[in-house]
């Protein structure tokens, strides 16, 4: 491989040699080699490659309703590695699967041990905003109504972003059907408190309970605003978004 130099880099393929971008720089090489689409379907030796695409097609399509439905805690903010990190978090979860084969392997099996609902709780979902550190309180989650209380809550101890005057607790159930292999979410109505809040306590029911089979997430998430003018805006920094999942109850019936 080798970088392009020349006014008006090309891009294509002429005369037997690639030309494209790699991470921003025009390089060029000779083409041909590699897999072609043939060789992975038929060839006994690309079995791997099958087993591994097969896999990675279930992690990803996970991956994508897994953030479809937490995007009332994100919406407007951009998170710019958070698809490769959850891809590296349903990996995980894929290979907890004791069951399948290679190439077979879920991620609901996964879900549904205890390593993996331990691994969904300690998962880092908002590097630039830890919810233990922005809220330092117990939280406790009702194992059948699924309340979530904050019983020794003070609103000196919250530890505000820069230019905040306001934060958003949004709590819901998310949940994962067993049978569906889908995500659901069940929101509570999120609380906007301000800085002269004087509650020592906060309560935050959802509103619908989720039925069937399945692994139950108990997810807090939090948002922060600038008041300006009479109206609030929402900060969409890395920093000023945090998503945590507090607790993972396995529901057989």
């Amino acid at each position: 491989m080798a970088r392009q130099k020349g006014i008006i880099p090309l891009v294509g393929t002429i005369g037997g040699i690639n030309f494209y971008y790699l991470n921003g720089v025009a390089v060029a090489r000779k083409a041909g080699g590699g897999f072609n689409g043939y060789a992975i379907r038929t060839k006994a030796s690309m079995v791997r490659v099958r087993e591994n695409g097969k896999e990675f097609g279930e992690c990803s399509r996970i991956n994508k309703d897994f953030r479809r439905a937490l995007l009332p805690f994100y919406l407007g903010a951009k998170f710019s590695d958070f698809h490769s990190r959850l891809m590296g978090l349903f990996t995980r979860l894929k290979n907890m699967d004791g069951v399948g084969r290679r190439g077979e392997r879920k991620v609901s099996e996964g879900i549904s041990t205890e390593a993996g609902m331990r691994l969904l709780k300690e998962f880092d979902y908002t590097p630039e905003c830890h919810i233990d550190t922005v809220l330092p309180f117990r939280f406790d989650v009702e194992p059948e109504s699924f309340d979530l209380d904050l019983p020794d809550f003070d609103i000196e101890k919250v530890r505000f972003v820069k230019g905040a005057d306001r934060i958003e607790l949004n709590y819901g159930l998310l949940h994962f059907d067993a049978g569906t292999w889908g995500f659901s979410l069940y929101r509570a109505e999120p609380i906007i408190l301000d800085k002269g809040f004087e509650g020592s306590s906060l309560k935050l029911k959802p509103d619908t309970i989720p039925e069937g089979k399945g692994t139950v997430m108990a997810i807090l998430g939090v948002r922060f605003y600038q008041e300006a003018n009479g109206t609030l805006y929402l900060l969409n920094a890395q920093n000023a978004v945090g998503i945590s999942v507090l607790e993972c109850i396995s529901r057989i019936v």
